[in-house]
């Protein structure tokens, strides 16, 4: 007899006979033992023949001198309902997603009635895992087949052969090596399931940047605190540091009315509780209050202080303010060891009350609307100021152009110009007054007598001037906007002035303040645990949209040495002490508003003519980097040529035009494209896009849009084997509101269609708030990047957020209707409680928002309603955002200087400084990391492009989707369910 070959913990086996006697009854064998039938192969019956001929697909896997062939397969081991129903896979809590690991693997046997006349049989050894090895038994019984019963060191088996003469193992272990022998199928499932549930729970921790700490004897208190001027985005920075604290662990204390709070004591320092910060997001001002406090400038406030943060057991305090309120806070804590050991010997206090308290953690978040901090490129509240600003000259304009007036706009900034220089870009101002670059004493008036006139002049019908309230002029002489409408009454203007005071502060705060003030939050409370008695007091700044820490005092020196430099009249390190994009603003302000007078022009050898098309879906912004790139053109003596409704405009009718400074000079604010924009390629026709370049003499061209812009670059960099004229230097500037162009963090209307998200989600939230208990589920665009979702659900406060990159399940949302019930079981009544869910439109192709308002309306059972919501091309916005308009003019202008350094170079050796390395005749301008990049196409679409999904490979925003997580409850709930599991 023939040896047999063993096969362990088999998933597959193939048995072959050419009986067709013992082939049914090979098929009868298997089904007796739970085997069901999952292919039917057949040559000779009628059926069989037909379906084989007319559907190749049957023949896959199917042997060529099988007659038949009958596929079974053991189904694995399942959870049942209550009415013996199969639990499906996808709704256990073991499931991860398709590629998980599985409860129990299941096994084929692919049973063959070959026509070979004969076959060189070889017995098999198959081992075989069961669970209930006494219905084994019976079943051999009844089918009159010998067994044996074996009782092994490890495990028990029941040994039989088929009908084939293999020989057949039944074991109640998973496999020979398992010392754990199983019952019944209860008890496996359950093991199973602990098992794979802990190696999930250990993949969350390794994969995610907030694991919940497990409480301990003795919580970490932590107090949180907004002191000095109120700044938008104050609110969400107290609900991040709040739910953080609290998911960490720790014990969160709010000081109301600043350090008032703190030395007063008592109801002004309160334990805050999750629900407690419910709403902040859409919140201007400070929910906590904030005051000027004198005691606190006096060594016995700061004792009282003292006192009534050690009785509360707080030793860490978080503090969002100026430098004022931030150097008061390091003070205190350089102070601190010895007003504690005033207090024991005082007898306030005992040596073991302070025991635990010896050290104070100080952290610093910086809330102001001047944008005044050195070391971070901007403060909580800065750019919901400059929006309030933008946002008012918009409304100042309409009159102004309708009566040809002049007005003075007086903006905040005592000490700091960011305010006055970031709106005179945004509104398309004439002149500016700052405090960093102050005009000449006795000159300044001719000046600005001069552009005016100039602009005037030119055609344009209004003008605006942006005095900051600290302006002065170059002998430290204060510039006050009375005097500014002095000079323009001498021009002949009919002048107004119009100071927008408190106005900037007031409102809720953009999504990007409170992005900033959120992640901000999180990052301070991860600081103070992360603190040691010898860390320098941190605070928390971003340089190029990373969240950093900086040394704190030595930012507040840096700051005050900017009012010295100021005041050493050294207004170049004045300059150079903002942050790092202040001074390069500052020059992009000349180049798009004063030097059209022709002083920084080039020789006429070195004046181009350079093309600008929009391409794809409208976002605003595009006309905002067409004005500038056009005024900055000007400026140098180049030819901007506007080519008109995108490719198509080029191919069909050669539509161009050269932009004058009066077509231009008012598209800082208006939304769409002017030009013209569509979908169309270069690919439609290279031959004409080649000849009309030629025609005008194009020597650079900027391409803004979205991934049809990058596609269209591609096109024409790969075009230029064929078509030598396409070796010109090439810019995509990424302008779309799905934020889906490779090679960059931040397209062009990105932000305002975030902004158009608060408005419209803080709407739906406060009446799903008002009716009490209504769950809307919102869709929001991105295409198959979740960027615009993930940063959605950060800004609006989303109970959960859907996104292409992390795929939809049944348990995902299961979780989340889990969530909404443990939220509304803790509803008091008094509580505004509305919820709301964020989906892109492409998050998954089953679950709709229909379909998921749907499911969780059926398991609410009446607890609460659900409504969807779909704001639609609304995202794309009306007016474009400060920020927006202010990286336009970035983005346009680097890029023509990019077109110009290209040019600038000789033909044989094109290295360009901005690059860095071998220049590309097609770039995409964008942020990555820390600084604006030009980044060469070949490498974008070689490496970074998903053409497929139209979007880039790398996802920065996931950050935003685990703090999302973390602050919505969802991550606690998971962590609490991983704990029930495993005990």
């Amino acid at each position: 007899m023939p040896s047999k070959e063993p096969i362990q913990g088999i998933s597959f086996a193939s048995l072959v006979t050419n009986d067709p006697a013992q082939f049914e009854e090979l098929g009868r064998f298997y089904n007796r033992f739970g085997f069901r039938l999952t292919k039917n192969f057949s040559k000779v019956s009628n059926n069989g023949a037909a379906s084989a001929s007319n559907n190749p697909r049957l023949h896959l896997g199917v042997s060529n001198d099988s007659l038949r062939e009958l596929w079974l397969e053991s189904f694995p081991l399942q959870y049942l309902d209550v009415h013996g129903n199969v639990t499906p896979w996808q709704e256990l809590d073991v499931y991860d997603g398709d590629d998980c690991e599985k409860l129990s693997d299941s096994t084929t046997i692919k049973i063959r009635l070959s026509n070979l006349p004969s076959i060189n049989h070889i017995a098999l050894e198959l081992h075989f895992f069961s669970t209930n090895l006494r219905a084994i038994q019976a079943i051999l019984k009844d089918l009159k087949y010998e067994f044996e019963y074996v009782e092994l060191p490890t495990s028990c088996e029941v040994v039989t052969t088929d009908p084939l003469g293999n020989e057949l193992h039944f074991s109640n272990t998973k496999n020979p090596l398992s010392k754990e022998q199983f019952s019944s199928a209860d008890q496996y499932l359950e093991v199973r399931s602990k098992q794979i549930l802990k190696n999930l729970s250990q993949k969350k921790e390794e994969t995610t940047s907030y694991a919940e700490v497990p409480e301990t004897a003795e919580k970490k208190k932590i107090a949180v605190m907004t002191s000095g001027g109120d700044a938008p985005g104050m609110n969400p920075a107290v609900r991040a540091v709040v739910r953080t604290g609290i998911f960490l662990g720790c014990d969160v204390f709010a000081v109301y009315e600043g350090y008032e709070g703190l030395v007063k004591g008592g109801d002004l320092l309160k334990k805050m509780e999750w629900g407690d910060v419910r709403s902040f997001l859409s919140y201007g001002g400070t929910n906590i209050g904030t005051a000027r406090c004198k005691e606190f400038r006096e060594r016995s406030g700061r004792l009282d202080a003292a006192y009534n943060m050690v009785v509360n057991g707080i030793d860490a305090l978080i503090v969002c303010g100026g430098d004022g309120s931030l150097t008061g806070a390091d003070l205190f804590r350089s102070e601190w060891p010895s007003l504690v050991e005033e207090l024991v010997t005082s007898g306030r206090l005992t040596e073991k009350e302070v025991a635990s308290h010896k050290h104070l953690t100080i952290v610093g978040l910086v809330g102001s609307i001047d944008n005044d901090m050195s070391c971070t490129d901007a403060t909580i509240g800065a750019y919901s100021a400059l929006e309030r600003i933008s946002e008012m000259v918009d409304f100042i304009d309409a009159t102004a152009k309708s009566h040809s007036r002049a007005f003075v706009v007086e903006v905040m900034g005592r000490h700091c110009g960011w305010l006055g220089l970031m709106s005179g870009l945004s509104t398309g101002a004439d002149f500016i007054f700052i405090p960093e670059r102050p005009p000449k004493a006795g000159q300044w008036q001719e000046d600005l007598k001069t552009v005016c006139r100039r602009h005037r002049e030119k055609g344009r019908r209004k003008t605006v001037v942006i005095v900051s309230e600290g302006a002065i002029d170059d002998e430290l002489n204060p510039i006050s906007s009375e005097e500014v409408k002095d000079v323009l009454v001498e021009l002949g203007l009919d002048t107004r002035i119009t100071t927008l005071g408190h106005v900037q502060r007031g409102g809720t705060a953009v999504a990007y303040d409170r992005s900033l003030a959120t992640l901000q939050g999180v990052d301070a409370v991860k600081a103070v645990l992360e603190s040691t008695p010898e860390t320098p007091s941190p605070m928390i700044g971003v340089l190029e949209n990373k969240i950093v820490r900086q040394p704190l005092m030595e930012a507040v020196a840096i700051t005050k040495s900017v009012a010295t430099a100021i005041e050493n009249k050294d207004f170049d390190k004045a300059m150079s002490l903002r942050d790092s994009s202040f001074a390069e603003a500052y020059n992009h302000f000349l180049s798009t508003s004063t030097h059209d007078e022709g002083s920084v022009e080039l020789p006429k050898e070195k004046q181009l003519n350079i093309g600008v098309v929009h391409v794809g879906a409208a976002s605003s912004a595009i006309n905002a980097a067409t004005r500038a790139a056009a005024l900055y053109s000007m400026s140098r003596g180049h030819k901007l040529f506007a080519i008109q409704n995108g490719f198509s405009g080029l191919i069909k009718d050669g539509s161009v035009k050269e932009l004058k400074w009066l077509d231009v000079e008012d598209w800082h604010n208006r939304g769409g494209s002017e030009i013209g924009t569509n979908r169309s390629l270069p690919s439609e026709n290279f031959g004409k896009v080649a000849y009309y370049l030629q025609k005008f003499n194009l020597q650079g061209l900027i391409i803004i849009g979205g991934f049809e812009a990058f596609t269209a670059l591609n096109e024409l960099n790969e075009g230029r084997v064929n078509y030598p004229v396409f070796d010109i230097p090439k810019v995509v500037i990424p302008a779309t509101v799905s934020n889906n162009v490779p090679g960059t963090e931040y397209s062009l209307g990105s932000d305002t269609c975030l902004n158009e998200l608060v408005k419209y989600c803080d709407a739906v939230k406060q009446s799903a708030s008002s009716s009490r208990r209504r769950v809307f589920v919102v869709e929001v665009q991105g295409g198959h990047s979740g960027y615009v979702a993930a940063y959605c659900g950060l800004i609006t406060g989303a109970i959960a957020t859907y996104t292409p990159e992390a795929k939809i399940n049944l348990r995902t949302v299961q979780e989340d209707i889990d969530l909404l019930f443990n939220v509304f079981a803790h509803d008091r009544g008094e509580d505004n409680n509305g919820k709301m869910i964020i989906r892109n439109e492409q998050a998954s192709s089953v679950f709709s928002t229909e379909l998921i308002a749907d499911i969780i309306k059926e398991n609410a059972k009446g607890r609460f309603e659900t409504r969807t919501a779909i704001p639609g091309h609304v995202q794309q916005g009306f007016t474009p955002s400060s920020m927006d308009r202010v990286y336009a003019v970035k983005f346009a202008v680097k890029s023509v200087q990019f077109i110009e350094e290209w040019n600038g170079s000789s033909t044989t050796d094109r290295v360009n400084p901005i690059l860095g390395d071998e220049a590309s005749a097609g770039v995409v301008i964008g942020i990555q990391g820390a600084q604006v990049k030009f980044t060469p196409i070949k490498d974008l679409y070689d490496n970074e492009a998903d053409i497929e999904l139209r979007k880039g490979k790398t996802v920065h925003w996931k950050g935003m989707s685990e703090v999302s997580d973390m602050l919505s409850g969802r991550l606690s709930l998971r962590a609490k369910k991983q704990e029930i599991k495993l005990l």
